[in-house]
């Protein structure tokens, strides 16, 4: 494993950063560890626009409505 040096940390992060590995029952470096394999382990922007262009293509002849359009009609109707 490589060691990670951090400088210039805000202190109200830190602090955040603390309590939160406290409530997890974790040291601060093993909660900052956590943090960062979750973070990694997201789909990127480029990965989730792959998946939904796959899972369109699943229906090529079924027209995709925008999910901003689909949004703006569930506000409208409340």
């Amino acid at each position: 494993m490589k060691t990670l040096t951090i400088r210039n940390v805000d202190e109200a992060h830190v602090e955040r950063l603390r309590r939160r590995a406290k409530r997890n029952n974790r040291s601060l470096a093993a909660e900052v560890r956590q943090l960062i394999a979750e973070a990694v382990a997201r789909p990127t922007s480029e990965e989730l626009l792959a998946m939904a262009d796959k899972i369109a293509a699943m229906t090529p002849k079924v027209p995709q409505t925008d999910s901003v359009e689909l949004l703006r009609q569930t506000r409208e109707e409340r």
